[in-house]
């Protein structure tokens, strides 16, 4: 009986072994990719970081064609693999996760918007989206390994985190993508799209924002020489210390129109030809220079960065942060926008 009872206990053990060790082996190649800092993985459907499951959404595959500006050559990246370098080079890494889902959001929700529109304009052939400001900043791996150094591993697990949480949604309205812009640090109050650009966008209005007094980039001073001040405005300033007059101010706080007697610029026009910091503005005149000191850091319009870190800082989830910056909008699955791009390949 002993004997027969051995081959039996033999055959257990090893069935057990399998049963144990098959789906270990399985999993720890993503697992040592994860701990190395490397993006998430996408396993039958299930979106896993460090071993786990994050996301139950199965998502097409779609890889995004980005032109890279400096060596002028078009790379292709996994959707969500884009997604993360997009977080990586526009957000600082020790943002609050929160701020850093947010950012996903807003990245996921562009580039898919892009991909529906199909705007290529100022695009090579066979390219998606560029890695420059006129888009979305991108860095790839190798390039954040050589920016981040030692931190390398840890930043970009917080990063993948964040994108991993976020995975398979989108920012929309009525339905369709929005248009997520964002910035650095608003002047204490984000700008309606209608007074920085031509078009009246619903879900892109002023609203206050004044957790950015604590951005680093919140003041900043330039000096200017009143004759190049005068050249690039196609002005002339009289002898005395005053410099035009500004005659309208937006709901966002920000310079609207300014008077020179003989001419009349938005405070936009002298933002982007003086290559101000925002169209919040005031100056004062030294001697042969202009002295412009102003409030935020960019257009103004959308999200706010340094808001969202701030709002994250108090506690606020990234879903309470792109509902408040973007008026309006719901927070929906990108995979019938996805599964639609795929059946046009």
């Amino acid at each position: 009986m002993l004997k027969a009872i051995k081959p039996f206990i033999a055959l257990f053990i090893a069935a057990a072994f399998v049963l144990i060790m098959v789906p270990a082996l399985l999993v720890l190649p993503f697992s040592i990719k994860e701990e190395n800092g490397r993006l998430s993985q996408h396993v039958d459907g299930q979106v896993r970081h460090e071993g786990k499951k994050v996301n139950a959404i199965s998502e097409p595959a779609i890889e995004v064609s980005v032109y890279r500006a400096q060596s002028r050559q078009i790379q292709k990246f996994p959707l969500e693999s884009y997604v993360a370098g997009v977080v990586a080079a526009e957000m600082p890494a020790d943002f609050k996760i929160e701020a850093l889902k947010a950012q996903a959001l807003t990245a996921r929700t562009y580039i898919v918007n892009q991909l529906m529109t199909h705007d290529k304009a100022g695009l090579p052939d066979g390219a998606d989206v560029s890695d420059t400001i006129k888009h979305q900043v991108f860095r790839n791996d190798e390039e954040l390994k050589k920016e981040w150094g030692s931190q390398y591993k840890d930043k970009l697990s917080k990063i993948t985190k964040a994108v991993a949480a976020t995975s398979g949604q989108i920012l929309t309205y009525n339905g369709k993508p929005i248009q997520a812009l964002f910035f650095s640090t608003s002047n204490g109050y984000t700008e309606n799209s209608e007074d920085y650009w031509s078009s009246s966008i619903p879900y892109l209005k002023s609203v206050s924002s004044p957790w950015d007094k604590s951005s680093p980039k919140f003041y900043y001073k330039k000096t200017i020489p009143v004759s190049e001040f005068e050249r690039k405005l196609g002005i002339h300033l009289s002898s005395g210390n005053a410099i035009g007059t500004v005659t309208k101010r937006t709901p966002g706080k920000r310079v609207g129109t300014v008077d020179f007697g003989n001419k009349k610029l938005t405070g936009k026009q002298i933002r982007e030809t003086l290559d101000l910091k925002s169209s919040d503005f005031e100056w004062v005149r030294k001697g042969s220079d202009i002295v412009i000191t102003t409030k935020g850091f960019g257009h103004g319009v959308g999200m706010s960065q340094y808001g969202a870190n701030g709002m994250a800082e108090q506690g606020k989830d990234y879903k309470s942060i792109v509902k408040y910056y973007y008026r309006g909008v719901e927070i929906q699955s990108s995979n019938n926008l996805l599964h639609t791009l795929t059946a046009r390949k």
